[in-house]
């Protein structure tokens, strides 16, 4: 199940998505984490430390690594150069499943245990990579998302497996097609117009796209706050979270155990799981897979074929349907 965090900067995303890693680990769920948001915090509110975080490798750096493993043996993709961040999957190309060991997250992930869990709760960490001073003035951080993005195409996950990704603030991912590859997303609103304005501009763009899309109201402090979440965002408002010592614990580098959570946000966290659950029910693996050549033939049209110097739309392979049951390639070279 691939789950995103959205929302506003400072609306308080990445330690909504930092509390729900540790919500399934503690379960003994399978997660894979991912840091797509161009301020890479997620790291240290899993429990790293700033030295551990910044050490992490970035995705965008191995983006060869990645494409060359994915293309596998596809005969649509003449080579690794032509593949852009929307490529898809097609016969012979190497999927990725969220347990297995593979070279890509033997190059980008890392096992970390999330601070205030016992040990066996471990967790992996995928990083694009920070926006560096090389970047300035030459590159546009969706280069570096693009990495998750091809290998969110790629992935085949089951019920009771996960991919939590923090995303990019505001509404920033809609510069790709990686909103719909999502079976949820949780857009985390403060009780603010600013915080409800990205949720609207959000289920406006997804609208079309069949995102399912819950709120999370953060930082609400009172039956005034709530009335007003409510009224703006209606029956999509799933949960709220109020103040937590728990989390000013974390932010102050002192993690308590989980189970020490304050019951009420235990609970929202509960809610959030069981509407990912839900969603399962939901899934359609032909649409899936026919909005990733959606979006890959809009970006080929845009700038793939020009950058590549190939025609992109024969990357397609119109007979492949990426399923959960999707038969895997060989993962040796």
């Amino acid at each position: 199940m691939k789950i995103a965090f959205v929302g506003k900067g400072g609306s308080g995303k990445t330690t909504l998505s930092s509390l729900f890693v540790r919500h399934l680990a503690a379960q003994h769920a399978p997660v894979l984490a991912v840091d797509a948001d161009i301020n890479q915090h997620l790291g240290v509110a899993l429990g790293l430390d700033e030295a551990e975080a910044a050490a992490l490798p970035a995705m965008g750096a191995h983006l060869p690594l990645i494409k060359d493993y994915l293309r596998g043996a596809n005969p649509r993709i003449a080579s690794a150069e032509t593949m852009i961040k929307t490529t898809p999957p097609g016969e012979g190309s190497r999927l990725l499943r969220i347990t297995e060991d593979n070279p890509v997250y033997d190059a980008c992930a890392r096992r970390v245990r999330p601070g205030g869990l016992p040990e066996g709760s471990e967790v992996r960490l995928l990083a694009t990579g920070p926006f560096t001073e090389a970047d300035l003035g030459v590159a546009c951080y969706h280069s570096k998302v693009g990495a998750v993005e091809l290998c969110l195409n790629h992935l085949v996950d089951g019920r009771d497996e996960f991919v939590v990704v923090d995303m990019t603030a505001g509404s920033d991912s809609f510069a790709s097609g990686m909103f719909t590859r999502f079976d949820m997303t949780f857009l985390v609103a403060e009780p603010t117009r600013k915080g409800v304005a990205v949720y609207r501009q959000y289920k406006e763009y997804a609208r079309d796209y069949g995102v399912q899309l819950h709120v999370v109201g953060n930082k609400v402090q009172g039956p005034d706050d709530l009335d007003f979440l409510q009224a703006e965002a209606g029956d999509d408002l799933l949960v709220t979270v109020g103040h937590s010592d728990w989390v000013r614990a974390l932010e102050k580098g002192r993690p308590r155990p989980f189970d020490e959570l304050e019951d009420a946000n235990r609970k929202a966290l509960c809610a959030m799981r069981e509407a990912v659950d839900a969603s399962y029910e939901l899934r359609d693996w032909e649409r899936y897979t026919r909005q990733m050549v959606h979006f890959h033939l809009k970006n080929a049209e845009s700038w793939g074929n020009a950058r590549t110097g190939a025609d992109l739309a024969a990357q397609v392979d119109p007979a492949f349907v990426l399923r959960e049951d999707t038969a895997p390639a060989p993962s040796s070279s």
